[in-house]
């Protein structure tokens, strides 16, 4: 019989659980899907009991597949800023409230009023932000005070399912400092921002470390799911801290962050201090390993090329779309694109915020229009990996997701950044992440140091080569955000 741990992630799309041995190696695999709800435009919702329901299934299928080992620890990862509320009897009262939902626009302006930006960032690293969870609570206060009248609780995704598998109701740092009124230096709520509000501390649960033992597992999901009752659960980290762990990303290395390329673009980069932008231009949470990292967040990276297949060429696939884009040069022969098709987080924070391409003429090809997407979501990381450079500088990236895959804008990527990239042999993601803290909650690994000396090395490493090209279509690109608000 061999020890495994399982992780599992709460994503916006599907759920993931992973069996991990002790070795990390994953042994046992499988996702889970539900719906996304939109009821109105710039709302997004889902259901806690379909993640429930989903989560279950996808920890019995593991648990089949890995019958005869023993399972010693289960880590939780998730989507964060969510808001789930809870009544009394720690049901749910309403649909959850999810990252990318644009309704507080009103309820960001209240926060702000009550307690000025500076301090805000200051004292939690980031400003009001529509997609945070503080500001999903000023809304129902506002919009539904029915509703808000019931609560007694509010949890983030991967805690509510942490709450249902336990019984208990904890957080810890890495998804609780994206909350909006955690305390970066107590690493506790901010007493005097909630009062500000008029918010009571205790609607918010107990924060805990994220290699923590959250609770155990319920004797009766145990016999659902066919894992071992009293299974400790250990805390986890918010889905982006946990996929950087599952990197071996960590204040062990102030130089190295990460780069993911999914539906959003990331750039991750640890600190062992607390220091925010001070204009809160990329936001600033806790780590998941006892530290903080800086995230400079693109909305539309990977995003921005399917909106562009899905819309003008259907029937192409991204190989092909990549194909074409390589026809073009460096620069897309003058066209630009501004990939802020869902608004934009970083470095301006705006919501409202709309894409587009600008210097086309009759004679630019398909070619051109498909390298000018790639070369504008590379423009818009370089925009926030300047801000990050200025407070926590990093020299190389482990670059993830499915946009690095494609040789093309992984080089384009490290040519535009002026950063190396390097692709790791395995990339697991959040899941991965959320086994590791497991091992390390339950004392299989001392460390998350000794943790990380499990993990498999880089493959392939990128340095970046210097373009005239991109460097005048940057400085023409830096503008085109101010220029184009008198659009609007």
């Amino acid at each position: 019989m061999a020890d495994v741990v399982i992780g599992l992630d709460l994503g916006t799309g599907g759920v993931r659980a992973i069996a991990v041995n002790l070795q990390g190696q994953v042994v046992a695999q499988t996702t889970q899907s539900y719906p996304l709800l939109t009821p109105h435009p710039g709302w997004t919702e889902q259901q806690p009991a379909d993640w429930v329901e989903a989560s279950l299934t996808a920890l019995s299928e593991v648990a089949a597949q890995i019958e005869g080992q023993t399972v010693v620890a289960l880590g939780l990862s998730g989507q964060m800023h969510g808001m789930v509320p809870l009544d009394e009897d720690g049901q749910v009262i309403r649909p959850a409230i999810l990252w990318n939902d644009q309704r507080t626009g009103a309820a960001v302006a209240e926060i702000e009023a009550a307690v000025p930006r500076s301090d805000l960032i200051q004292r939690t690293g980031n400003p009001a932000i529509t997609g945070f969870q503080l500001p999903k609570l000023v809304w129902l206060r506002q919009e539904e005070p029915q509703t808000y009248a019931q609560v007694r609780q509010i949890l983030l995704p991967k805690d509510y399912l942490g709450y249902v598998l336990t019984g208990e109701a904890v957080t810890e740092p890495s998804d609780a400092s994206g909350i909006g009124c955690l305390n970066l230096a107590s690493r506790q709520w901010d007493q005097d921002i909630l009062a500000a509000l008029d918010i009571s501390p205790d609607l918010f649960p107990t924060v805990v470390e994220s290699t923590a033992i959250a609770g155990r597992l319920k004797p009766e999901l145990a016999e659902r799911t066919g894992l071992p009752a009293r299974l400790p659960v250990v805390a986890g980290g918010g889905d982006n801290a946990a996929a950087a762990i599952g990197l071996g990303i960590s204040d062990r290395n102030l130089k190295r962050g990460s780069l993911s390329i999914g539906t959003s673009g990331v750039i991750f980069a640890p600190c062992d201090v607390p220091t925010p932008d001070p204009q809160g231009r990329v936001h600033l949470f806790c780590h998941a390993d006892g530290g903080y990292h800086l995230l400079g967040v693109t909305l539309a990276a990977g995003g921005a090329l399917r909106w562009y297949r899905d819309t003008f060429a259907p029937n192409i696939a991204f190989a092909d779309l990549m194909a074409l884009a390589e026809k073009s040069e460096p620069g897309a022969r003058g066209v630009l694109f501004l990939p802020h098709l869902a608004g934009e987080r970083s470095p301006y924070l705006d919501p409202d915020t709309r894409g587009a391409w600008v210097n086309l003429s009759l004679a630019h090809t398909q070619g051109d229009l498909i390298r000018a997407v790639l070369e504008g979501v590379a423009f818009s990381l370089r925009a926030a990996l300047e801000v990050i450079q200025g407070t926590s500088p990093v020299n190389q990236l482990l670059a993830t997701g499915g946009g690095v895959r494609s040789p093309l804008w992984f080089h384009l990527l490290a040519d535009v950044l002026h950063t190396e990239l390097v692709a790791p042999k395995a990339e697991e993601g959040a899941a991965y992440g959320a086994a590791i803290l497991a091992m390390v909650g339950v004392g299989v690994y001392p460390s998350l140091e000794e943790a990380f000396e499990t993990l498999p090395e880089a493959i392939e490493a990128v340095q970046p080569q210097k373009h005239a090209a991109y460097e005048a279509a940057f400085e023409r690109y830096t503008p085109l955000y101010e220029s184009l608000k008198v659009v609007r």
